[in-house]
């Protein structure tokens, strides 16, 4: 154990005073939150700004104005008496960017609206277009029946729905939305720190490969204290940023409403200038959600734990090759364990409680971001989440036992690529 604290310091002193490990601590969640939000920011903007002109045909000709007051900012409208040809030849040369004709027939529910141009509606645009034509047909059938405005009033009504989330000590105001960006986070932290942390382990692995330094270290180190000391030297480095990004997350949560209404004046919301917090939010329709600090405790144990799984398998295949592209082949079926879970986030995040949901956590190699999602979305049996854990410990102990052997002798190998005979020989080594 000396020898792998010895290991383990020389990996985590020099990382943790690198100028780069201090500002990624603290950008990082700027970045993970601007990854999040930024592409539908970006997607608003651009819908925003892609305004697009129709020309359109109303063989009715009675829908156009009401659709033209439906349709929004994003399609600037134009009625159109040209012919088919002509109109055709305008989408063509970039003069118009679409046409869209509307049959008479439509009125009677026999026919459809067709829509044309060059880049297609897409999937916002066409939404948008069938839903304001629909709106205008409704309007105009309410004008032939004579219905009054009354009775249109009760069409339209909108029942708000209030969501109540039960729990053992009563009832709490449903959270879902902040609750499933949290655990979307969460994940998302993991998925990238698995990627960072073990790019550290392959190069520092081949950099001591590569010099030969390996060959001196090893004649007061054993192999097993080297990739052990290696491994959990790295991981304090991960657990380190974890612990303050998980305090940052719950400080940001804590005072988020002292926040809020440091920036908003009582009197823009009608309330006396001595107006307390809650006021100020409650006249925001704004509700700042608990966060049961287990949460991050579970966060920063299954970090600890897929940390240590995937930085053993990482170890062993970066010590089998003397340059990184050469692990490239084999780091793909590892690269591929870590993105599955990613790709079943947004069905976790909406069915954290399904047979496929508990079953898929409980897999080793998903259970450091799935199962993360899952506590930080709903309230997980602790039966479940400490199976899970237990699960996981066990997987990187085995995992562990043989990265070690494989280690041990790929090493020392230089100029011959082994092949998976030689490397379950290597495993069956005593």
């Amino acid at each position: 154990m000396k020898k792998i604290w010895i290991v383990l310091k020389s990996e985590f002193i020099r990382r943790v005073r690198s100028v780069w490990f201090i500002v990624g601590t603290l950008l990082a969640p700027i970045l993970i939150i601007a990854l999040s939000t930024l592409p539908a920011i970006l997607g608003a903007a651009a819908i925003g700004s892609d305004e697009k002109t129709i020309a359109v045909i109303d063989e009715t000709g009675v829908l156009f104005d009401e659709f033209q007051n439906r349709v929004g900012d994003q399609f600037t409208t134009t009625k159109s008496t040209s012919t088919l040809e002509d109109l055709r030849e305008q989408v063509l040369e970039g003069s118009l960017d679409a046409y869209l004709i509307i049959p008479e027939s439509i009125l009677e529910d026999s026919g459809e609206a067709t829509f044309y141009s060059v880049e297609g509606g897409g999937l916002t645009g066409a939404s948008r277009l069938e839903s304001s034509l629909s709106r205008a047909l409704e309007e105009h059938r309410l004008d032939a029946y004579e219905v009054s405005d009354e009775i249109r009033e009760i069409i339209n009504t909108r029942v708000p729905v209030e969501s109540i989330k039960l729990t053992e000590e009563g009832e709490e105001a449903d959270s879902a939305a902040f609750y499933s960006i949290l655990g979307y986070i969460m994940g998302f932290i993991i998925y990238m720190a698995m990627f960072l942390y073990g790019a550290y382990v392959i190069q520092g692995v081949l950099e001591e490969k590569t010099t030969r330094v390996i060959e001196v270290m090893i004649s007061s180190v054993r192999p097993f204290q080297m990739l052990m000391g290696k491994v959990l030297g790295i991981g304090a480095v991960g657990i380190t940023q974890m612990i303050v990004w998980s305090g940052l997350m719950l400080g940001i949560t804590f005072f988020a409403g002292t926040l809020i209404s440091m920036f908003m004046s009582p009197a823009d919301l009608n309330l006396p200038v001595d107006a307390s917090q809650e006021e100020i939010l409650a006249a925001m329709d704004i509700t700042i959600p608990s966060i049961d600090p287990s949460v991050f405790v579970w966060f920063v144990l299954f970090f600890i734990g897929g940390y240590l799984l995937y930085a053993s398998l990482f170890a062993a295949v970066s010590s089998v090759v003397e340059q990184q592209q050469d692990a490239q082949g084999l780091l793909t079926p590892i690269y591929m364990l870590i993105i599955i879970p990613i790709m079943f986030i947004v069905f976790f995040v909406e069915s954290p409680n399904s047979p496929l949901a508990i079953g898929l956590s409980m897999v080793p190699f998903f259970s450091p971001i799935l199962m993360v999602v899952r506590v930080a979305v709903t309230e997980v049996p602790i039966w479940q989440v400490l199976l899970s854990y237990a699960l996981l410990i066990g997987t990187f102990l085995g995992s562990m036992w043989v990265s070690s052997r494989i280690y041990r002798v790929g090493i020392l190998m230089y100029g011959k690529k082994p092949s998976v005979r030689d490397l379950l020989k290597w495993v069956r080594q005593a």
